[in-house]
C-alpha cells in the first residue's frame, strides 16, 4: 500500500504530448537545416575563397573580424570596420524600434481587452493593425523608397517641392529613423496580438476583485496586468532581440544605387556581402565566421534574458521538492516508515 509521502510525490506528466507536437519541426530542421548549419561552423575556420578545397586557418577569420588587422594586410582591408559598424547599427536601430513598439503594443493590447471600453469595430481595427506584418519586407522597402527616396521624383520631394531634394535615405539619422519607423509599423500588430493573448489568459476574477475594491485602470494595470504578463513579455523581448540581430531585408533594400547605406548596414547584410563577394571576391570564411559570432551573441543575450527573468520562487520550490524526495528515499533505505 502506498504511503502518504509516495502519493504526494507521484505526479502525472503530460510533457510527452508537447514533444509530439513539436516533433515535425525538428524532423524538417534536421533534414534541411542542420547540415548547412554545421557546414557554416566548418567554413568559419577555413580560408577565404570560392574553392571547395579550402585550407584550415583556425581562428584567423575571427581575429580579422573582431580585432583590427595589420595595415599591410590588404586581403582584410575594411572587414573589421564594416563588421563593427554593422553591430553598432543593429544596436541603435533595435533599441530605437523596440521601445516604442512595445509601449504602443502594450497600450493597444490593454485597451482592446478592457471590457469597460465600449468601442464598435474592435475586430476591424485589430485586423488593420496586424496587416503590415503579412506584407513582404521587399514590398515595404519598395513602398518607403518611393515615398522617401532621395530622387526629386519621390513622393515627399514631389509634394513639398524643396529647392534641393531631401536626402533622407543617404543621411545618417534620416535613414536610421526611417528603418526604425518601418520596423515599428510592421511588427507592432504582431506584438499587440501576443500581449492580448497574455492578458486574456489572466483570471478574470482578479480584474473583477480589483474593480469591486475601487481600483482605477492604472492601478489595475500596474498591480495585476503588468506583473502577470512577465512570461509573454520575456518571450516578446527575446524574439524581438533575435529578429533585430538578424535584420536584413529592410536595411539591404532601402538604398539608392548599388551600394548599401553604411548607416543602416547590419551584420546580416555584412554576411551576405562577404558570401557574394562585395569585397572584390567571395569570402566564405569571413561570412561564416560573422555568422558564428552572431550566433554566439544571440545565445549569450538570450541566456542573460532568461537568467534575469527567471522565477526565483519556482526554483526555490523545485529545490525543496528535490530535498523532500531525497529525504524520503534516505528514510526508505534506512528502514524508515511514514504514514
Amino acid at each position: 500500500m502506498a504511503t502518504a509521502a509516495q502519493r504526494r510525490i507521484k505526479s502525472v506528466s503530460y510533457a510527452k504530448y508537447g514533444y509530439i507536437f513539436i516533433l515535425p519541426f525538428f524532423i524538417v530542421y534536421f533534414i534541411f537545416s542542420l547540415t548547412p548549419l554545421l557546414q557554416t561552423f566548418v567554413l568559419a575556420f577555413q580560408e577565404n575563397g570560392a574553392r571547395t578545397d579550402l585550407a584550415w586557418v583556425g581562428l584567423d577569420n575571427f581575429k580579422t573580424i573582431l580585432a583590427k588587422p595589420a595595415e599591410n594586410d590588404f586581403k582584410a582591408l575594411g572587414i573589421h570596420e564594416s563588421f563593427w559598424q554593422g553591430v553598432i547599427n543593429i544596436m541603435i536601430i533595435w533599441f530605437g524600434n523596440f521601445l516604442p513598439q512595445i509601449a504602443l503594443s502594450l497600450l493597444l493590447a490593454v485597451w482592446f481587452t478592457d471590457l469597460r471600453v465600449k468601442m464598435p469595430g474592435k475586430g476591424f481595427f485589430k485586423v488593420v493593425m496586424y496587416m503590415p506584418n503579412i506584407i513582404t519586407a521587399a514590398s515595404v522597402a519598395g513602398l518607403f523608397l518611393s515615398l522617401f527616396g532621395d530622387s526629386s521624383y519621390s513622393v515627399i520631394n514631389t509634394l513639398l517641392k524643396p529647392d534641393e531634394p531631401y536626402k533622407i535615405i543617404t543621411s545618417v539619422w534620416g535613414s536610421r529613423i526611417l528603418v526604425m519607423f518601418i520596423q515599428v509599423w510592421m511588427w507592432f500588430g504582431n506584438t499587440m496580438i501576443m500581449l492580448m493573448s497574455g492578458i486574456q489568459g489572466i483570471n478574470e476574477s482578479l480584474f473583477e476583485a480589483a474593480e469591486i475594491d475601487g481600483a482605477t485602470s492604472t492601478q489595475t494595470f500596474w498591480k495585476i496586468t503588468f506583473p502577470l504578463l512577465k512570461t509573454i513579455m520575456v518571450y516578446t523581448l527575446l524574439t524581438s532581440m533575435i529578429g533585430g540581430l538578424q535584420m536584413f531585408d529592410i536595411p539591404y533594400m532601402l538604398h539608392t544605387g548599388n551600394i548599401v547605406n553604411e548607416n543602416i548596414k547590419t551584420v546580416a547584410v555584412f554576411v551576405y556581402e562577404m558570401f557574394h563577394g562585395n569585397f572584390a571576391k567571395p569570402s566564405f570564411g569571413y561570412s561564416a565566421a560573422a555568422s558564428v559570432i552572431l550566433f554566439v551573441i544571440t545565445s549569450i543575450l538570450g541566456a542573460l534574458v532568461f537568467y534575469v527573468q527567471r522565477d526565483k520562487d519556482a526554483i526555490e520550490k523545485k529545490k525543496k521538492q528535490k530535498q523532500a524526495i531525497k529525504e524520503w528515499k534516505r528514510k526508505q533505505k534506512g528502514g524508515g516508515f511514514s504514514i
